[in-house]
């Protein structure tokens, strides 16, 4: 596969201070700026994932006439939390 670069970048000297201050050992600015993008990018997927799941659930329920009520939600969410605290706890 053929590797590509990405644009060099100008930042404030007190940034690149900044990034280089919490490198890990070993670890080169490259690696920690190209760690940075993949985890944004990664982030900014699942971000639009989300709104596109949401919106899809909102139009599903604008055609269905069905929703579920805050209260509903809540009282779901509640469960589901003390579920999850009384399996750790086991």
């Amino acid at each position: 596969m053929k590797t590509s670069t990405l644009p060099a970048l100008r930042v404030a000297p007190e940034l690149r201070a900044d990034a280089e201050a919490v490198l890990a050992p070993g670890e080169s600015l490259s690696s920690f700026v190209h760690d940075a993008v993949a985890r944004s990018i990664g982030f900014r997927k699942a971000q639009q994932e989300f709104l596109a799941r949401g919106l899809a659930s909102g139009e599903k329920a604008r055609r269905s006439g069905r929703y579920v009520s805050s209260q509903g939600s809540l009282r779901a969410l509640k469960r589901q939390l003390a579920r999850a605290k009384s399996a750790r706890d086991e």
